[in-house]
């Protein structure tokens, strides 16, 4: 027979494991789009830097992949989020 001692350890295992099942697959559900995330964020941020310096045909010109390959060097940040914009067109 179970006693009550059981059944509070029981119901302690039971919420442990939901918490921890909780937090991962919050964690894989977060990271699932980081890559692509950064890349349109960089992307952006080239675009709105392209804007903002007016006339700069040579920015304004570049593909998505450039845009977001330039965005992430000036930020000495590392360039393998920008992979899924290679081919990419220009909008």
């Amino acid at each position: 027979m179970i006693g009550l001692l059981d059944w509070l350890k029981l119901g302690v295992g039971a919420v442990v494991g939901l918490a921890l099942g909780y937090q991962v697959g919050h964690w894989r559900g977060e990271s699932a789009g980081y890559d692509q995330r950064i890349a349109e964020e960089a992307v952006a941020t080239a675009k709105a830097d392209a804007e903002r310096r007016g006339d700069d045909a040579k920015l304004q010109s570049m593909s998505d992949y450039d845009l977001c390959v330039a965005g992430l060097r000036s930020s000495r940040m590392p360039i393998e989020p920008c992979s899924v914009l290679r081919g990419v067109g220009a909008e």
